[in-house]
């Protein structure tokens, strides 16, 4: 009976400890590798949270703590264009939760600091960094020992969703975009010029589109090249709401890893049926569709969303959440997403 009331209070304490440990969020900043932004990185940690501002967001994270066991297991986020980590900050919390370290890279010319260069150019550099996010990862003395790196996940939205394909087997190439825009640009105006100009139902619409085609075959027709990106360390992807018209999808009817996806029916950027929708109708029944967001726009993935006057009128015309839309249930995708990840990354 004593025997038997001891071990029973040993597991008590030891479930207590194993909470314990899960107390806060930790964050910190590892240099960049190369020429590489820095890369953020959360993980769980014993230390409590407290109070932060970063940029305009007021987060609960514990800055520099030190780093405790998890289920080590790595997941990288690759930002959307123009984005951050603390856009996925949510997202961050939830995974570590789960027992997760994640690394946020900042995308070179295509982030919150330097928006200079989103698009193609941009997606060919964006799988490399994040490859050397995981490198810096392996190079982190205090995080490296509490994680096993042969099976890595990553999580992508928007640009970050087209990186989150590559690694999935995608192939793609700018003479495709520029062909997807050429095709489409009266419906997929936003997707093909991003924040340059928008289409307002006026006699200059045609001028708009006619000069944004005139740039984007400058620019991209006479690239041909199929891109793509291997990373033997990565096992699982999650692509949210991507750019994806570019994409051969015979290179996504058989990902190379387990890939969900999460989307969004009222999605005014990237138009669901050229993006994730195309690639939705490729992988299936390969892939797994995580969540179909019905009154969800294209920043619902953003969690905490920037407020207006940081995104700017056209910005926040095209990521802000739509009428109807309840933000309170992004916190159970996230969860399914953590479910996604602990299902092919651990044992």
């Amino acid at each position: 009976m004593k025997h038997h009331v001891l071990a029973s209070l040993l597991a008590a304490l030891t479930a207590v400890a194993a909470i314990a440990c899960r107390a806060g969020t930790g964050v910190s900043q590892l240099p960049p590798e190369g020429g590489d932004g820095p890369v953020t990185v959360f993980y769980p940690t014993a230390a409590p949270d407290e109070t932060v501002q970063r940029g305009p967001f007021v987060l609960s994270l514990a800055p520099q703590a030190v780093p405790a066991r998890g289920n080590g297991r790595l997941i990288v986020i690759s930002h959307g264009s123009g984005g951050n980590a603390w856009v996925h900050s949510d997202l961050a919390r939830a995974l570590v939760g789960a027992g997760f370290v994640v690394a946020v890279p900042r995308h070179r010319g295509d982030n919150s600091l330097d928006p200079s260069d989103p698009g193609p150019d941009s997606w060919k550099l964006r799988p490399g960094e994040v490859s050397r996010a995981i490198d810096a990862v392996a190079h982190a003395s205090q995080l490296a020992p509490l994680l096993a790196l042969d099976r890595v996940g990553v999580y992508g939205m928007s640009a970050g969703g087209h990186t989150a394909l590559t690694f999935a087997g995608g192939r793609w190439s700018p003479r495709s975009f520029a062909q997807h825009c050429e095709a489409h640009i009266a419906q997929d105006f936003p997707a093909c010029v991003g924040l340059y100009a928008s289409l307002r139902g006026d006699l200059f619409d045609g001028l708009k589109e006619t000069v944004a085609l005139i740039v984007i075959r400058h620019r991209f027709e006479d690239d041909a090249a199929w891109y793509s990106h291997s990373d033997p360390r990565v096992q699982a992807v999650v692509a949210a709401v991507p750019f994806a018209a570019d994409f051969d999808p015979a290179s996504l009817a058989r990902p190379r890893v387990p890939l969900g996806l999460v989307l969004a029916e009222r999605d005014q950027w990237l138009a669901p049926r050229f993006h994730g929708g195309a690639v939705l109708k490729a992988c299936q029944p390969r892939c797994e569709l995580l969540a179909d967001i019905a009154a969800g726009g294209h920043g619902s993935m953003l969690s905490p969303l920037p407020p207006p006057a940081v995104l700017g009128a056209r910005a926040s015309a095209l990521l802000s959440d739509p009428t109807g839309f309840d933000r309170s249930q992004m916190a159970a995708v996230n969860q399914r997403i953590a479910a996604f990840f602990r299902a092919h990354l651990l044992p």
